[in-house]
């Protein structure tokens, strides 16, 4: 199917008596020009969904589809985005060269970075290092460079948690526009700012989603 599915998926961490649990027999999906919000507390496993979903690990049972295909099957961006926990930026580049970095293996279209900076306040940042900026907006230098080949799939694993009220706006914004823009869109979250722009919101305790 298009868009995002996991369905019926475990997975742990370790091995034999060490092996700790944390997802279990988890079901969610996400359709096209949809955002969802998976909200819950530090240690639920909302980032074992995000890297369940980006192809970062495989689940122990159960399957994960992207666009109809298992992920990391494809390495194209505009196929599905991650903007991870710790942004994974390049150093050593320039804030364009990041955000474009996509663009780099990729024959889709792409979004113009001044349209990406001004809409995430990062106006003047092109040929700054990233070193050079605050965490801050290295979130939204990540979050730029998540949407910058409009991807069919976009997950997000706490996109908003180094922003202040304004620039937490601003992200939000950028994403409920890439959801109307046709983009399933998946937010692992436990800010009230991300469920106030929610199509649905799903929530994860301690490995297990718990019912609406």
């Amino acid at each position: 199917m298009s868009g995002l599915s996991l369905r019926g998926v475990s997975h742990g961490y370790g091995a034999g008596s060490r092996r700790v649990a944390v997802l279990h027999d988890i079901s969610l999906s996400v359709a096209p020009g949809e955002l969802v919000a998976l909200l819950g507390p530090s240690g639920s496993g909302k980032t074992t969904v995000c890297h369940l979903a980006a192809g970062f690990e495989e689940p122990d049972a159960g399957t994960v589809d992207v666009d109809g295909r298992a992920p990391g099957a494809s390495a194209d961006w505009s196929l599905v985005a991650v903007v991870p926990q710790q942004h994974g930026l390049v150093e050593g580049l320039g804030v364009e060269d990041n955000v474009l970095l996509p663009t780099y293996t990729s024959s889709a279209p792409a979004v113009p970075f001044d349209r990406l900076a001004a809409e995430l306040d990062l106006d003047g940042f092109a040929d700054r290092r990233v070193g050079e900026t605050s965490l801050g907006e290295q979130q939204r230098i990540a979050v730029a460079r998540g949407l910058v080949l409009s991807p069919r799939v976009l997950v997000l694993d706490e996109p908003t948690g180094h922003q202040d009220d304004d620039r937490a706006e601003l992200v939000t914004a950028a994403l409920a526009r890439a959801a109307h823009a046709g983009s399933a869109v998946l937010v692992s979250s436990h800010d009230p700012r991300v469920q106030r722009i929610a199509d649905r919101v799903l929530r994860l305790d301690e490995g297990r989603l718990l019912p609406d």
